[in-house]
């Protein structure tokens, strides 16, 4: 452990683990064996970080020049074996994971990615740069996801997925190539959506994916025809401020 790093109460740090300078770790974090906190990782309390993960890791991208960056993990995640989560780069700074994650073996998260809290990430997928993923999302194991693209709150990518177009909130998506299919209802459900709720998104949905309209009418309609909920104004949001599109039915 270098002596420029900053360790919390109560950490455990296995043997073999490496903590570079420049690192800041919170209370009550397990640092297991051979596991390596890169330079310019900053940790919040409680965190497990399991044998030979990688956190704070040098972005892979040609156009890093050795700036000064961060990777920033919140509080309460499970990192396991061999994950990696690279720090920033002079586009954003920072590479943010927020709490109460779970990022299994062999996971990728790219250069100044934002995830929220609360997201699954089965084994193996591997998130490019700048990805954002917000919160409960569940990702299947052995997933691709495409630079800059964005995952909605309560979104599932069913395993093996490869996408390079936004998965809206509360949406399912599957198949090759990927496409709509249908509502997370289970998760919905599971954390307290109501009937009526979901009831609205899948009216947005039917509107967007099943009627003959392009996106833009499609939203014009539902503004102009449903009730303006919360959950309504979530995904109209969502899709108006898409740059890469949303993946389709």
């Amino acid at each position: 452990m270098d002596p420029g790093a900053q360790i919390g109460h109560n950490v455990e740090i296995g043997p073999f683990a490496t903590i570079e300078d420049n690192v800041v770790i919170g209370d009550g974090c397990k640092i297991l064996n051979g596991a390596t906190i890169c330079w310019g990782t900053r940790m919040g309390k409680n965190n497990r970080v399991a044998q030979n993960a990688v956190i704070g890791g040098v972005p892979q991208d040609l156009k890093f020049k050795g700036e000064e960056t961060t990777c920033e993990i919140g509080d309460n995640n499970s990192i396991r074996e061999c994950a990696t989560i690279n720090r920033g780069t002079a586009s954003r700074n920072k590479t943010v994971v927020g709490n109460n994650n779970l990022i299994m073996a062999y996971c990728h998260i790219g250069h100044d990615c934002v995830f929220g809290n609360n997201i699954i990430m089965s084994n193996a997928c591997q998130f490019a740069g700048e990805v954002e993923c917000s919160d409960f999302a569940v990702i299947g194991g052995g997933s691709l996801c495409h630079q800059f693209t964005r995952v909605g709150r309560y979104a599932m990518v069913q395993g093996g997925t490869r996408f390079g177009k936004d998965v809206p909130p509360f949406a399912m998506i599957g198949r090759e190539p990927a496409a709509f299919e249908g509502l997370n209802i289970v998760g919905l459900k599971r954390h307290g959506y109501t009937t009526a709720q979901i009831a609205q998104a899948q009216d947005v949905y039917r509107r967007l994916y099943l009627c003959k309209m392009n996106t833009t009418q499609a939203l014009e309609n539902i503004q102009a025809e449903l009730e303006q909920t919360d959950i309504v104004r979530e995904i109209v949001d969502f899709v108006k401020a898409s740059q890469r599109g949303i993946i389709r039915g």
